[in-house]
């Protein structure tokens, strides 16, 4: 990144800072007609970055079918169409940025466009004003929402339904949101960068329960595979999920790293099919409803975006000298929700800090570095860390502390 004159970092070879990059520009004056480029189908658009299934970065080039599967998604499972007013808070370093703006797009929808937080009464006031007629919601805004009161006294009865993402839902927090506008349905979709658009949703036509997902995406399959890698029934049932390889506008490489590797070795076969990994954990309920809940790896949903442990241990390591080392892991509220952030610390031989003091600092540094959304719930200071017999940190363990903590505290 540019900070005035200074490049923060030293270039590759291959790099150009933005300020040379801009000044490389060829500046004609535009021409008043458009003239169409022709392109073939893989050709790339954009390029996003995720955390993704292994917790390590990857840059996924999308392309020319990535925005079809956005707007083909909303059109389905959304009912978008011509005369809605659609807003979602979001942005463009995120998978639903792009998204948004091409299924309004191609569907044919006004985007709704607010600059600023959507946590407070600005933001519900610009929505009863734009008439929205979808609004589309992270778990912890409607949360924010909710504790803050914020929207009290403020109309959004155009709303003719919500999207959730990002998180886990509150069922709660979701029958309050639905009550804002008589009641009117919250359409939960779960997905990934690397695929453009979710292969678990919610849909209009079908019985829907609160946080709960009913069907898998237009043209998507998947099946949940149990710890030996095979495939349930359809029966209620906890389990990894496996896609299904053919997946309109899903990502076929990564800039930085084997696209195979990633998203396919190690996957079982289902019918002649290899599967697809995503790192989901899903729940089938007995009466044919998905919650998604968890990933199977150390990827976590914080704020509704995808970031890993490594990210928020690099920026919380330095957030004081007395530090030796941090941990970050994510547990969900026993009563449900979204993921709360947790970070462990091993302090320096002879250091002293109090946790609640360690918690501002962090949450600080976080949202300094990271995200401003992004928040810490909790911090324990420990003597070490587990870990296994080659030194690898077993974030795992710690989540199950934590989870085992909270679980005591609300019998207390």
């Amino acid at each position: 990144m540019l900070i005035g004159n200074d490049v923060g970092i030293q270039l590759r070879e291959q790099d150009l800072s933005w300020r040379e990059f801009l000044s490389s520009a060829n500046h004609h004056p535009r021409s008043n007609n458009y003239i169409p480029v022709y392109q073939p189908v893989e050709s790339v658009i954009n390029i996003l970055f995720s955390s993704g299934t292994t917790g390590e970065p990857k840059a996924i080039p999308w392309t020319q079918l990535s925005p079809i599967r956005s707007a083909a998604d909303a059109w389905a499972h959304n009912d978008v169409q011509v005369g809605d007013v659609f807003c979602w808070p979001t942005n463009l370093g995120w998978v639903m940025g792009p998204c948004v703006l091409f299924l309004c797009f191609l569907c044919g929808a006004t985007l709704a466009l607010y600059h600023g937080s959507p946590l407070g009464h600005g933001f519900g006031k610009f929505v009863q004003d734009a008439g929205v007629t979808i609004l589309g919601t992270v778990p912890s805004i409607v949360k924010a929402w909710k504790s803050t009161e914020c929207i009290k006294g403020l109309d959004w009865t155009r709303i003719k339904s919500f999207g959730s993402t990002g998180e886990a839902s509150n069922i709660d927090d979701d029958l309050w949101l639905s009550s804002k506008s008589y009641y009117n349905p919250i359409i939960e979709l779960c997905g990934g960068t690397e695929l453009a658009s979710a292969y678990i949703q919610g849909c209009p036509l079908q019985p829907r329960a609160f946080g709960t997902f009913s069907t898998a995406s237009m043209a998507t399959g998947f099946v949940i595979l149990d710890e030996n890698g095979i495939p349930y029934r359809d029966q209620a049932c906890v389990g990894e999920v496996g896609l299904f390889p053919l997946y309109m506008g899903a990502s076929e490489r990564l800039l930085n790293a084997d696209h195979d590797e990633v998203y396919f070795k190690g996957m079982p076969m289902y019918k002649g099919m290899h599967l697809r990994r995503h790192g989901d954990i899903i729940k089938r309920t007995v009466g044919g409803y998905f919650i998604v809940q968890s990933r199977a790896d150390d990827t976590m949903n914080i704020g509704g975006i995808k970031t890993s442990s490594i990210e928020i241990e690099r920026v919380c390591d330095r957030a004081d000298e007395c530090i030796l080392e941090t941990a970050a892991i994510s547990v969900a509220p026993v009563d449900g929700g979204p993921e709360q952030l947790a970070i462990f610390v091993v302090l320096k031989k002879g250091s002293s800090i109090e946790p609640d003091k360690l918690k501002i600092l962090f949450s600080r540094t976080i949202q300094s570095n990271l995200n401003p959304l992004f928040k810490v719930n909790y911090v324990k200071i420990v003597s070490e860390f587990p870990r296994t017999a080659s030194n690898k940190l077993l974030r795992r363990v710690l989540r199950d502390q934590m989870k085992h903590e909270l679980s005591t505290r609300s019998k207390i």
